[in-house]
């Protein structure tokens, strides 16, 4: 069987990657490459790595301040971003997503 190795699916499906997306969208926030791995507890060359790939994809756009590039999802990033989301809600098993029973004394 023959898999293709620079897919989407191959960039968004690994842990690191959807905590990257997930702080992206975060509101009123500005990220930059350095503060992004920091909160995402990833190195800066894999988050700086990632960047540049989603740049091609056209998931996220850099805007150059100086030295520093503001990572900025696209209509396309946060569309991807929310999608992940929302399959990996789906994909809890049933004890994480279910409220647990009080019990009555």
């Amino acid at each position: 069987m023959h898999f293709i190795q620079d897919s989407i699916g191959t960039l968004l499906f690994k842990d690191k990657q959807i905590r990257i997306l997930s702080i992206l969208t975060t509101p009123n926030r500005e990220w930059h490459i350095s503060d992004l791995a920091k909160e995402a507890n990833v190195t800066y060359i894999h988050t700086s790595k990632f960047i540049k790939k989603c740049e091609e994809y056209g998931i996220v756009t850099a805007e150059k301040h100086g030295r520093t590039k503001k990572l900025i999802l696209t209509e396309k990033g946060n569309y991807i971003a929310k999608s992940v989301a929302n399959i990996q809600e789906r994909m809890k098993l049933p004890e994480q997503t279910a409220p647990k029973a009080q019990s009555n004394p």
